[in-house]
């Protein structure tokens, strides 16, 4: 299955989100906010990263314009699962690089049915 990098600063919803990968057979790394997520995206390599908008120190915005800029992370997917559901705001998560957009709070079977469609 794939590796994936889940980033959000609260612990809760890190933990149901690896849950919900890890049953599906995902090898999930957990981050709570960006800069730490970039921390680890330099360490090892992700299949996917699925991160919340709003965190401290960097949020999730910026830390996707950071790994798109780095070449080995152009073609992966980045899914936002946020509470952020303005359609400014997913446009400027689109224009960051930003592959698709979901909505806290997650349906399980909606998370695991994207990420099997964004990972091919």
């Amino acid at each position: 299955m794939a590796k994936i990098l889940a980033v959000d600063d609260s612990a809760s919803m890190r933990g149901m989100v690896a849950f919900t990968l890890r049953g599906a057979g995902h090898e999930v790394t957990e981050a709570e906010n960006g800069q730490l997520a970039l921390d680890a995206a330099g360490a090892g390599a992700f299949d996917l990263v699925l991160a919340d908008v709003n965190m401290p120190v960097m949020d999730g915005i910026s830390m996707v314009r950071a790994l798109r800029a780095k070449p080995e992370y152009q073609g992966v997917p980045i899914l936002m699962l946020t509470t952020e559901s303005n359609t400014e705001k997913k446009m400027e998560g689109k224009a960051a690089g930003a592959t698709g957009w979901l909505v806290k709070p997650f349906d399980p079977e909606q998370l695991l049915a994207t990420v099997k469609r964004v990972l091919g």
